[in-house]
């Protein structure tokens, strides 16, 4: 292979890093080499031939060849027409696309460093994400972000962070490891490598212009940079007041009209893949359109590791949107042109002369195999695998997060207000999505609780030291029975420690087995561990290989149906980690107590009055 370009050297150091700024396209000498090789004064560095064009500038499917030179796009011509390249790739019967740009996601949910997640998924085609470290910014604060910035460079896989904009996601309702004011906004913002502000959960609060998330959009719009929304179960009157607000996007789509509504109010939608019910809904609304909207993209969101390896990420969601009936092209562009687009990146999302070389080569349009994947021009993966190297996870990776001590069999007994023998009526949390409120009659003898049949217990546990770290529990119903416990540090948003269960001994096992190790995920019945992953890095990551981490994930949610009773779609594993979304709608509990994301209140009891 020939060398790269002048820039390509001097932005990357050496060839076997990646750069990620659009000016290394731009060094004179490497445009006036791309333009002797467009007019075929001298060959390129590299050849594609004999495979058909994903033009999604045109929605055509085209056959060409195309003549890159260092990480550009030099040419787009006729099939036959040049043979005269340092590297040549024929592909015939393949699909040349545009790399595919991630548009939101949480790598904390995969549960591995950007160095792993980059191994995952950039043989599966994705070659740019938008990264919200939101979950590591509620955990490790400023210091968090900054070293998820520096884990992200130097990768076959261009890393773009937004700032986390709710720290905590509810104010008020919950206690989180760090607080993101105007301060720490503007600070992340003036950081070359942050491309706006991450979504911005804190609905009531952006409608109500309460003073902490009017000063955040507002220093999001002074910077010039994308400010990004959460505007799940906005309608009406509320969806137009968030988006006048100056918040420009959204993911959290329910249904086919709330993907429309939020089409017509101007919001850029990123179209998610872990909400797969909604899809189907989605495809049919958008086939009542004339076309496309330019302003859809897509996203995955959160994805777990084992799913991520499995299935994969956007090319997962692409697939399952053509077999719901978009069709492959706008697949193609919803996850490319579209994308860029929006990202203001005139050096994505389309293969034509003069933009950035990040291509992929697909087996065909419906199953988007992906065969090859090229980032600034350079071969990375093929097959499935990467082909380049990746170099080491720099140090400095923020552990040590457990501020806790370990706990007691008692720190997880139901308290019953002082009553000694008789009963009370408790408030309870009803449905592990969508919760509304309930009550339950709990008898008391002993001056101790026995919860009644069917329900269970959840405990949230302050885990980075800014608040008491005295157990909050709250009784859950619609949840079945467990049978053991689960305790996890994966607790969005604020990642404090949550315990669920009925037997107090193996709550407290369960959550004594994460402390020992620093966070992560634990399983245990009859007070004995069945299963441990541990994930130090933050309590939310681990540093190991992917599929090493997908195994151990798998072997939990395995011990996990041992001890839940699991009742799709509502009452499943992933329930266990959104339980504790204060931001939503309905009673939750956090660390404060039980809440009200609907009313904002906190109740300090759980006895209903």
């Amino acid at each position: 292979m020939a060398q790269p370009g002048l820039a390509w050297r001097l932005a990357t150091g050496n060839d076997t890093t990646m750069t990620t700024e659009p000016f290394d396209l731009d060094d004179p000498a490497l445009r006036d080499k791309a333009v002797r090789a467009a007019r075929g004064a001298e060959p390129f560095d590299i050849l594609l031939s004999g495979a058909t064009l994903a033009d999604v500038a045109t929605n055509e499917l085209r056959m060409a060849d195309i003549g890159l030179v260092g990480p550009l796009v030099a040419s787009v011509h006729d099939h036959g027409a040049r043979a005269d390249a340092a590297t040549k790739l024929h592909l015939p019967g393949r699909v040349l696309a545009p790399g595919l740009i991630d548009m939101h996601v949480h790598i904390e949910s995969s549960m591995v460093t950007p160095r792993g997640y980059a191994e995952i998924v950039v043989p599966q085609g994705t070659t740019t994400i938008c990264w919200d470290p939101h979950e590591i910014g509620n955990v490790s604060g400023i210091e968090g972000v900054r070293w998820a910035i520096a884990a992200s460079r130097d990768l076959p896989l261009r890393v773009l962070v937004l700032a986390p904009s709710c720290v905590p996601s509810a104010p008020g309702l919950e206690m989180a490891g760090a607080e993101f004011n105007r301060a720490e906004m503007r600070q992340m913002l003036s950081w070359p490598e942050v491309v706006g502000v991450a979504e911005i959960m804190d609905m009531r609060g952006v409608v109500q212009r309460t003073a902490k998330m009017r000063d955040i959009v507002d220093e999001g719009l002074a910077s010039g940079k994308l400010v990004c929304g959460h505007a799940r179960g906005l309608k009406g009157a509320e969806l137009q007041a968030f988006a006048a607000a100056g918040i420009s996007s959204d993911h959290e789509i329910t249904s086919g009209e709330d993907l429309l509504a939020k089409l017509r109010a101007g919001f850029a939608i990123e179209l998610r893949g872990s909400h797969d019910y909604v899809l189907p809904e989605a495809v049919a609304a958008l086939q009542r359109l004339p076309h496309l909207p330019q302003t859809l993209s897509l996203c995955t969101d959160d994805i777990f590791p084992d799913d991520l390896i499995s299935a994969g990420g956007v090319i997962d969601l692409m697939r399952r949107l053509v077999r719901y009936g978009l069709k492959p092209i706008d697949a193609i562009r919803a996850a490319t042109l579209n994308a860029a687009m929006r990202l203001g990146r005139r050096d994505l999302g389309l293969i034509a002369p003069g933009r950035r070389a990040d291509i992929i080569a697909l087996g065909d349009l419906r199953n988007f195999e992906v065969e090859h994947a090229f980032v600034s021009g350079r071969h990375v993966a093929a097959n499935g695998e990467l082909i380049t190297p990746l170099r080491a996870d720099p140090g400095g990776a923020p552990t040590s997060t457990m501020r806790l001590h370990p706990l007691s069999d008692d720190d997880f007994l139901l308290p019953t207000g002082g009553v000694r023998d008789g009963s009370v009526d408790m408030r309870s949390i009803v449905t592990p999505r969508f919760s509304k409120w309930g009550h339950a009659t709990v008898a008391i003898h002993n001056g101790r609780a026995t919860l009644p049949p069917g329900a269970s217990l959840m405990a949230v546990i302050h885990r980075h030291g800014r608040a008491s770290p005295a157990p909050r529990l709250a009784i859950i119903e619609d949840w079945g029975e467990f049978r053991g416990a689960i305790a996890t540090t994966v607790s969005h948003d604020s990642h404090n420690l949550t315990v669920f269960g009925r037997d107090s001994r193996d709550m407290a096992a369960a959550a004594n087995a994460l402390i020992e190790v620093g966070g992560g995920m634990a399983v245990v019945k009859h007070a004995q561990v069945l299963a441990l992953l541990p994930l130090p890095v933050c309590g939310l990551l681990s540093e190991a290989q992917p599929a090493e981490v997908a195994s151990g994930f798998e072997a939990l949610k395995l011990a996990t149906n041992e001890v839940a009773q699991w009742k799709p779609p509502l009452r499943t594993f992933k329930a266990i980690v959104g339980a504790t979304l204060a931001c939503n709608p309905g009673p939750h509990l956090t660390d404060l107590g039980l809440t009200d994301g609907t009313t904002g209140e906190v109740f300090a009891t759980d006895l209903a009055h």
